[in-house]
């Protein structure tokens, strides 16, 4: 077993998603500890321009594996895929992002190459002796472990967006290309793709949002989201959901945040009429700052919260939303 690091960069709607960033430069870090190299995995169909900007993030190699077969994701190829690629080369880490696809085709691949994986992590390194480690949260989040591994090799890794920095790009740096034979035949395939239906909008996706502003059963009913949605386009930022307004039918469930709906880890989470169960604490808890809005003083969010404000949302959201647009204003 080498001494490389091989990342596993997602490809949505043509872009390599950011979570695949921050796995590169966190990885360049451990591969020069190993004194190996650090390589990257693109699967899709014409996604091979990309790969110039995995160089750029620290890629000393990209595997391309551009074909028809792998345009839309299916677990049975891209799973194939990448475990031919890992008994080919032999890494001694394996990362993968923390998002539903990722969820989904890392568990698959350890159990082709027989060994573990560590799941949804907020942190990765080496430790003193060079041995891969990770932490991630158990029971809803109600603990944190710090977890390494056994000899299996290769270490494999899942981790959630936005939990790791992403370095400035190196754009003299270029990674070497190596073109990967798609050796996949109809059999090796048992579902297939008839659709695939996108939703309305251009912010990011929940999962990879740097700021977020949700609603809950506090928020009354559908009409008052049209506040949640001004304040979110004053910042930049994506709408969530708990599951009390997604159950209502007042969010779909693509918006829905929480241990039932999407896992996030923003930078700013701001929580609107939540009460905080213990289900929605697991899905926002890693948020890195937590701003509540309740007219409830004893609602459990704000045991989580870094700043709140115990007042009727209709009133201050608002007022919240005036004041950052004087703010961006004054610039």
């Amino acid at each position: 077993m080498g001494n490389s690091v091989l990342v596993f960069a997602e490809v949505k709607d043509g872009r390599v998603k950011k979570v695949a960033l921050e796995m590169l430069s966190e990885g360049k870090k451990m591969a020069e500890k190993l004194g190996g190299d650090l390589s990257a995995v693109l699967m899709g169909s014409g996604i091979e321009s990309l790969a110039e900007q995995l160089g750029q993030y620290g890629a000393d190699k990209v595997y391309v594996a551009d074909n028809e077969v792998l345009k839309d994701y299916t677990c049975d190829a891209y799973a194939k895929v990448m475990a031919d690629l890992i008994k080919a080369n032999e890494p001694a880490i394996v990362l993968y992002g923390a998002t539903i696809l990722g969820k989904d085709l890392s568990p698959r691949v350890a159990a082709r190459v027989e060994t573990g994986l560590a799941s949804d992590c907020t942190d990765i390194g080496l430790d003193d002796d060079g041995k891969f480690t990770a932490t991630r949260p158990m029971f809803a989040g109600k603990a944190y472990v710090d977890l390494s591994f056994t000899d299996s090799k290769p270490n494999m890794a899942s981790v959630r967006p936005n939990a790791l920095p992403v370095s400035p790009p190196d754009e003299s740096k270029k990674a070497e290309v190596v073109k990967v034979d798609v050796n996949i035949s109809p059999d090796d395939i048992r579902t297939t793709v008839k659709e695939v239906m996108k939703t309305a909008g251009e912010k990011p996706d929940l999962t990879e949002a740097e700021v977020i502003v949700s609603g809950g059963r506090g928020m009354k009913g559908p009409e008052n989201f049209k506040l949640i949605e001004d304040l979110a386009d004053v910042l930049g930022a994506t709408v969530g959901a708990s599951r009390a307004a997604v159950d209502a039918g007042w969010r779909t469930v693509d918006d829905q945040v929480g241990q039932t709906g999407k896992v996030v880890s923003p930078n700013l989470y701001i929580a609107c009429g939540i009460s905080g169960a213990i289900q929605h604490l697991a899905g926002m808890s890693t948020s890195k700052y937590i701003v509540a809005v309740n007219k409830d003083s004893e609602a459990p969010i704000f045991q989580k919260a870094d700043y709140g404000i115990v007042d009727d949302l209709l009133k201050v959201v608002p007022v919240l939303t005036e004041e950052i647009k004087k703010l961006k204003a004054e610039g």
